[in-house]
């Protein structure tokens, strides 16, 4: 397919339009049109179907993205600080996918932050596709390809793959990328919001806000806000991205998404969700599994995640909000993963634990490979919960006393609260949508915050109400979080950090999530 580009010169004042075809590659519309002739000439570029030679966006410019734009092996894409990038919808609807081999280099600044969105004047969710890396790193995935099953190799959901070439595999197994890179690198992601993002090429196969599959650690993912995604906002299949300072702001589906084998890490992260805005699947902050039958195939998922601050719909105990809420973590089908340092808070359920699929009694918390330390949970209407498998021998399982007795080990730091107003969990504002301030109150500790009725029963009552369990010392947000475990010893981990939660009492932690975001 040709590349489409069209540019549009603003010095000239008159109108008419033509046609240069030049090296049977590209076709360039020069559009003439009346206008005064001062500042900056911009131009109106079109990016459309594969992209075989590095390209550069522009700040100055108008730039669209019409239908499936494949930045394909070997090339570079390369968007200037400023620029806005337009995803088109109806007939044209747009995403970008950056394939395997290929790299996009999007680094924006806190003053100019680099914007994906719609390109519709009303925008609304949904409108175009989203932003798809796809990367050789390890996925536990087998997909049929050309007729023979390929471990290791995936094809991204959202219907962006083709038969013949494989623009949308992630991974490796195939004649392409016969071996796996964990250190493969897709380029940069840095002060970057996507907006509106998450189109349904197929039906219940929708694409992402930004999706991740197969992404080895030599990308670098840092200060990406999502507004209004669709589908997930942030999803990894696979892959060893190491990924810091993510937003997602009224997410329809899940925030966070983790499947098929992803082991990277994630540190400071915000989450906002609307109570009016959920999806039929049922709507989480975090959701992860091992894959979709719960098996134990290699790598296992086994993210891990520090310094969230994750809040849900309910304001209050009695703001219900939309029904089709489900949690905060939704712990599944064979997972591994861990939540370190991060707070909970406003959702019907806080933790659940779902024992349908997979070997839970290797993989869950028996032997530690899930870890939920120094986090603290608030206002939820059921803080933890399991889902237990008919017929199942597992003690674990099915008590979910014995969950909140885990979770109250002592030496896990872990709290409990009743509330999440201000008053209790010490953050400023966190639930006003449009002027929201996750920030803890710089003198957060001991006082009214300890009182047993601010205090939740765990499992709605199955332990008696707890009495501390270093409580005080848990609430002062200089203290409350750790880095002593095994799984944060990453040199990727900020580990002065010491705080729980996604924002900080001061220092660049505290304002990291402002000046490049919106919140409307």
């Amino acid at each position: 397919m040709k590349q489409l580009f069209i540019l549009s010169l603003a010095f000239l004042a008159i109108t008419g339009c033509r046609k240069i075809e030049t090296d049977g590659e590209k076709e360039i519309f020069v559009v003439t049109k009346e206008v005064t002739p001062v500042g900056v000439v911009s131009n109106i570029i079109t990016l459309k179907g594969k992209i075989t030679k590095d390209t550069t966006l522009l700040a100055k410019d108008v730039n669209y993205l019409s239908g499936l734009v494949y930045i394909t092996k070997g090339v570079t894409l390369t968007i200037q600080e400023g620029a806005k990038v337009m995803g088109k919808s109806g007939a044209d609807v747009a995403a970008l996918v950056i394939c395997r081999g290929a790299k996009i280099i999007a680094k924006g600044t806190a003053e100019k932050p680099i914007v994906f969105t719609s390109a519709s004047p009303n925008p609304a969710s949904g409108d175009w596709g989203g932003v798809v890396l796809l990367g050789t790193a390890k996925v536990n995935t087998t997909l049929t390809w050309k007729g023979a099953a390929v471990a290791g190799l995936t094809s991204v959901e959202g219907g962006v793959n083709d038969t013949e070439i494989g623009y949308g595999l992630a991974g490796s197994g195939d004649a392409v990328y016969p071996t796996g890179n964990d250190a493969d690198n897709s380029g940069v992601l840095s002060y970057v919001r996507i907006e509106y993002a998450g189109y349904a090429y197929q039906p219940d196969n929708e694409l992402n806000s930004l999706t991740m599959a197969g992404v080895g650690n030599g990308t670098t993912i840092d200060h990406i806000q999502v507004t209004y995604a669709k589908d997930d906002a942030f999803e990894w299949f696979g892959g060893t991205v190491n990924c810091k300072y993510l937003i997602a702001y009224k997410t329809q589906d899940d925030d966070f998404d983790t499947d098929n084998g992803y082991n990277g890490n994630v540190q400071f992260g915000i989450i906002l969700r609307d109570s009016v805005i959920a999806d039929i699947s049922q709507s989480e902050a975090f959701e992860s599994d091992n894959n979709s039958a719960g098996s134990d195939v290699t790598p296992q998922t086994t993210a891990v995640f520090s310094n969230i601050t994750a809040i849900g719909p309910r304001a209050t105990l009695a703001n219900v909000g939309n029904t089709l809420y489900r949690g905060g973590a939704h712990i599944r089908r064979n997972t591994g993963i861990s939540i370190f340092n991060s707070i909970i808070a406003g959702w019907r359920i806080g933790l659940e634990f779902d024992f349908a699929l997979g070997k839970v009694d290797k993989n869950y918390l028996v032997d530690s490979i899930i870890r939920i330390k120094n986090t603290t949970l608030a206002g939820n209407g059921t803080n933890i919960a399991s889902s237990p498998s008919s017929g199942s021998s597992l003690t674990i399982k099915t008590d979910t006393a014995i969950l909140g007795a885990y979770f109250r080990k002592a030496e896990y730091g872990n709290v409990i609260l009743t509330l999440a107003s201000s008053d209790v969990l010490k953050l400023i504002q966190p639930f006003n949508y449009l002027n929201p301030d996750f920030t803890p109150y710089a003198s957060a500790g001991p006082g009214a915050d300890s009182k047993a009725t601010n205090i939740d029963k765990y499992g709605k009552g199955s332990i008696a109400a707890a009495t501390g369990f270093g409580l005080n010392s848990n609430l002062s947000y200089q203290v409350n979080g750790e880095f002593t475990d095994s799984k944060l010893q990453n040199a990727f981990f900020d580990k002065t950090a010491t705080f729980r939660g996604g924002v900080a009492t001061s220092g660049e932690n505290q304002t990291w999530w402002k000046g490049w975001t919106v919140w409307k």
